[in-house]
């Protein structure tokens, strides 16, 4: 699961930080406000996918991915790109879950022969 989510925090870190332009130039947002705002929340998707054999990370991310969301009301057409990243992100957790589960089950099976 840990691997699963960093590669959609990694992606999601890229389309972050492309919003920073989308806000200045479709969004009237302040340059430096769009920069420390969603620049920070890309870079702390990077920091967060480089960390998330931590439990406290995996849990960070979830905070991450509210903060992305509610952050895009603010300039139109980022609400697309936070939903589908949102999504990504549930759709990841809980397939990367049933996986580590089927790896576990497995690694018992093998234990147990």
């Amino acid at each position: 699961m840990r691997t699963v989510a960093a590669v959609v925090l990694v992606f999601e870190a890229i389309v972050i930080g492309l919003a920073v332009p989308v806000a200045i130039n479709l969004g009237g947002i302040a340059p430096g406000l769009a920069a420390g705002l969603w620049g920070g929340m890309a870079l702390a998707a990077l920091v967060l996918a480089g960390l998330q054999r931590h439990t406290w990370a995996h849990y960070a991310a979830w905070a991450l991915q509210a903060a992305v969301l509610f952050s895009s009301f603010w300039v139109d057409g980022m609400m697309l790109a936070a939903i589908v990243f949102a999504s990504l992100w549930v759709v990841g957790v809980i397939m990367g879950q049933r996986i580590d589960d089927r790896a576990a089950a497995m690694k018992a099976a093998e234990a147990g022969s």
